[in-house]
């Protein structure tokens, strides 16, 4: 019987999606029992529910309760009794989470580059009013899902949706809001918004998860404006000192004197008075959507990453120091030259870069005085030397601290000074099996309806290239994260891009994952 009721389960769910698909909006009655196990339906009996689209604006209720629609939905699913069809039949619809995700980039709107209305990029520095409009706007969307919503001393925001047992961790989803100076509409903001609408999807569906589930909007993960990528989930974590934290100032062009994040969090109203700890703070879990910021998906013409770790990588401050002098008046033989010191160690960084497969990256150049017609006394620029093998990124710093003493001490003239500061030390990073395995199911479930999937599998398992916030989350509880195609591998762009289809395939991947966790949980004994 329960075979029979499951497999009944699967057929009218892909009815329900092709009448979706089709615009057409149906009341489908549809055998979604309950069957029975722990923590079951109260009211077994009652076989059908209304399962139509509701309206995006359409009020929803924690699972049992009665929506502005006026229908009174009896109908509650438990992680004890929602089997792997019920699960399969769970999807974010793609236009909700379209419209969610570009009515959240009206703020910090920037970069035009096409005459749709979302064709734009995205300048939504971290602690800017573009950024305090989207926190406001994202505390007032967990709100009407009916979450517990707070933020904590580093402006993290935090909502919760109620599980069957109270006080224990949540299974969270995160990422960020904030954005590169010339940034798109995808990176972070995807894994946000995604998080939102698997809420919206449990509470439209009545589910009733064993623990609580939320999502996270972490702090700067940018490192754009404030220079710590990721340092207020390092904070949670406990690897950042929130002192270092709140000192750090702006290096994005600015008026006066540079803020810092503290200055900040307190101007927009953000700054917390909860601990930014994860002793505080605990998750059951983390997972995280976000686009592949590379070309690997759309080269391989595949649909979801199922990403298992992060490379290593370190960000440092060069600082190289000379003299300033008269270009016209003092000979090549007599200067101490920091610019051209320091475009030599940039090309000597390439050349160890390439010997190793690995990457090195300079964004920030700046020299002072900064007139043409006088060398520069100082020289300061950014180093992003990354790799998947912690032991050859050690190798490749070290070769590039010897090279770029070398070339200040004989190769610069009258010789120059090279100071080293380090920003950002991320070692390599291995995620939870577990997660990854739940993350593996519900790829596997998901892609196994799309055209192509009887003859190849539609996800890889994959190693980013980027660092994220999942990888201080993953110092201090189970993480994985899941990756969608990016448009010819272009991110931190204005022309960034993920198609509608391809987000709402990650954040039902993203949904599917949440809930096998949960279950997880509950098979294993956590809330005994």
């Amino acid at each position: 019987m329960e075979r029979s009721l499951q497999l009944l389960c699967r057929v009218l769910a892909a009815f329900i999606g092709t009448e979706q698909e089709s615009g057409r909006d149906r009341k489908l009655p549809v055998a979604l029992i309950c069957l029975g196990g722990p923590g079951g339906c109260a009211d077994k009996g009652l076989a059908s529910q209304d399962l139509r689209r509701r309206p995006s604006s359409a009020a929803v209720t924690p699972p049992g309760g009665q929506s502005s629609d006026g229908l009174q939905h009896r109908v509650c699913f438990t992680m004890g009794s929602l089997g792997q069809s019920n699960i399969s039949a769970l999807r974010v619809d793609t236009t909700e989470l379209a419209e969610s995700l570009h009515e959240s980039c009206q703020y910090g709107a920037a970069h035009r580059y096409g005459k749709l209305s979302t064709e734009t990029g995205m300048a939504r520095l971290s602690l800017d009013d573009s950024d305090k409009e989207v926190r406001d706007w994202f505390m007032r969307t967990a709100k009407s899902l009916g979450c517990k919503t707070f933020f904590d001393q580093m402006g993290n925001l935090f909502a919760i949706r109620p599980g069957k047992k109270e006080n224990v961790p949540p299974i969270m989803m995160g990422s960020h809001l904030d954005t590169q100076p010339t940034g798109g509409r995808y990176d972070g903001i995807l894994g946000v918004l995604a998080g939102l609408q698997v809420l919206k999807v449990l509470n439209e569906n009545s589910v009733e998860t064993e623990g609580p589930i939320g999502v996270v909007n972490w702090t700067n993960e940018e490192g754009a404006r404030f220079p710590k990528m990721a340092v207020s989930s390092g904070v949670w974590a406990g690897a950042i000192p929130i002192e270092t934290a709140w000192e750090l100032r702006e290096v994005t062009p600015h008026e006066g004197k540079p803020k810092s994040m503290k200055e900040e969090l307190e101007r927009i109203g953000y700054k917390g008075e909860r601990p930014a700890s994860f002793d505080d703070n605990p998750f059951a879990a983390h997972f995280e959507l976000h686009i592949e910021q590379g070309p690997i998906l759309e080269d391989e013409d595949l649909k979801i990453g199922v990403v298992e770790g992060v490379q290593a990588f370190k960000w440092f401050d060069i600082t190289v120091r000379g003299r300033d002098s008269h270009a016209g008046t003092t000979p090549l033989y007599a200067r101490k030259d920091t610019v051209l010191s320091a475009a030599r160690m940039l090309v000597a960084a390439n050349a160890v870069a390439k010997k190793h497969d690995g990457l090195s990256t300079t964004g920030i150049f700046n020299a002072d005085p900064g007139t043409v017609n006088t060398m520069a006394h100082t020289t300061k620029f950014t180093l992003d030397l990354r790799h998947v093998r912690n032991e050859v990124l050690a190798t490749m710093v070290k070769e590039c601290e010897d090279e770029f003493c070398r070339i200040a001490q004989e190769d610069s003239e009258q010789g120059c000074e090279v100071e080293w500061s380090l920003l950002v030390d991320s070692p390599a990073v291995q995620f939870n099996e577990e997660c990854i395995a739940a993350v593996e199911q519900s790829a596997s479930d998901v892609c196994s309806t799309l055209p192509g999937a009887s003859s190849r599998k539609l996800w890889r398992p994959m190693i980013s290239g980027a660092g994220h916030d999942s990888c201080y989350t993953n110092l201090r509880c189970p993480t994985s994260m899941i990756f969608t195609p990016t448009r010819q591998g272009i991110s931190h762009n204005p022309t960034e891009y993920c198609s509608a289809e391809d987000c709402a395939l990650g954040a039902s991947v993203l949904l599917g994952a949440v809930l096998r966790y949960d279950k997880l949980r509950l098979d294993r004994g956590d809330f005994n």
